[in-house]
C-alpha cells in the first residue's frame, strides 16, 4: 500500500526541508552579496511569490492528483509516453544538483568537525581546503550515506520524521547567530547593506539571478514537489500548504542574509566574496 505523510504539519516540514537548505545558508547570501544586497532581496521575494508559488501549487497538484512518480505523472495527464521525458528531464536535474549539493554539504561538514576540534585556520585556506580531494572524497560520501538512510526510512519514518526535527533546529540557531551578530561592531552597517535598496545597483543580471535562486530555493521543476505532492492526503489543501513552504522558505533566506551581513562588515570582508563567503566568514566569528 501506497504510503502518505501524516497530517499537513508533516507535508509542510517535508515539503519546506527540500526547499530549505544550502540554497537559503549558503547560496542566497553570496547571491545578495554579489548583486546589490537589498535590492536583490525586493526582487527575489517578488519573484517567490508572484512566479515560484504558482508553479509549486502546480507541481504539488500534479503528484497528488496522479499519485505517480514525475514520470508517470507527466504520461498519466497527457495520455502520451513522449511526454514522461519531462518528468525524466526533471529528475535527472535533481540528480545534477545532488552532484555539487553533497560536495558542499560535505565542506560544511568538514567544517563542523575542524570548529569542533578548535582548528579555526581552514577558514583562512578556503581554495585550498575546497580543493583536498581525499578530504572532500570522505565528507562527500559521509553527506550520501546519511541522506540515503534518511531516505530508506520512507516517507514517514525517514524524510518526515528528520524534517520536524532539523527544520526547528535550524531556525533556533539561525535566530541565535542573528542576536549574536548585532552585538558586533559595524553589524548595522551590514543590516543596511541588506535591508536598505539601491535600486540604481539593479541590471538584468540581477533580476535573472534573483530568478534563478527562488526557482533553486523551491525545488521547483526537479520532479521532487511532485513526488511530494503524491502522498499529499486528499483533505489537505494545496494552496495554503504551498503558501507556508514558499514563506517559510523565504524567511530562512531572509534570516541567513540577516545572520552573515553583520558578520562580514564585523570582520571587514567584501560582501561580494562569492561561494566562500559563509565558509570565510562564520569561522572567522566564532575565533573571537
Amino acid at each position: 500500500m501506497r504510503g502518505s505523510f501524516t497530517n499537513r504539519i508533516g507535508f509542510i516540514a517535508a515539503a519546506a526541508g527540500s526547499a530549505i537548505g544550502l540554497g537559503n545558508i549558503w547560496k542566497f547570501p553570496y547571491e545578495a552579496g554579489s548583486n546589490g544586497g537589498a535590492a536583490f532581496l525586493v526582487i527575489y521575494v517578488i519573484c517567490a511569490f508572484v512566479l515560484c508559488f504558482p508553479i509549486m501549487v502546480s507541481e504539488i497538484a500534479i503528484g497528488r492528483r496522479t499519485q505517480l512518480n514525475p514520470y508517470g505523472a507527466f504520461v498519466m495527464l497527457s495520455g502520451n509516453k513522449r511526454w514522461g521525458i519531462v518528468g525524466v528531464i526533471g529528475v535527472l536535474c535533481g540528480f545534477m544538483i545532488l552532484s555539487f549539493y553533497n560536495v558542499v554539504a560535505g565542506w560544511a561538514f568538514g567544517y563542523f568537525l575542524h570548529m569542533v576540534g578548535g582548528d579555526f585556520d581552514v577558514a583562512k585556506d578556503f581554495v585550498g581546503y575546497t580543493t583536498d580531494f581525499w578530504d572532500n572524497l570522505f565528507f562527500s560520501l559521509t553527506f550520501m550515506l546519511a541522506t540515503a538512510l534518511i531516505v530508506a526510512g520512507g516517507v514517514q519514518k525517514g524524510i518526515e520524521k528528520w524534517s520536524k526535527i532539523m527544520m526547528p533546529a535550524l531556525v533556533l540557531i539561525l535566530l541565535f547567530l542573528i542576536a549574536y551578530a548585532f552585538t558586533l561592531d559595524n553589524a548595522m552597517k551590514g543590516v543596511e547593506f541588506y535591508l536598505v535598496p539601491n535600486f540604481d545597483l539593479v541590471t538584468a543580471k540581477t533580476i535573472y539571478t534573483a530568478l534563478s535562486q527562488a526557482f533553486f530555493s523551491l525545488s521547483l521543476g526537479m520532479g521532487a514537489l511532485i513526488t511530494y505532492g503524491s502522498y499529499m492526503n486528499k483533505s489537505e489543501n494545496i494552496v495554503s500548504s504551498a503558501a507556508i513552504v514558499t514563506l517559510s522558505d523565504t524567511t530562512v533566506a531572509f534570516l541567513a542574509g540577516l545572520m552573515i551581513f553583520p558578520f562580514v562588515y564585523f570582520q571587514g570582508l567584501q560582501p561580494s566574496a562569492g561561494p566562500g563567503l559563509v565558509f570565510v566568514t562564520l569561522p572567522g566569528v566564532f575565533e573571537h
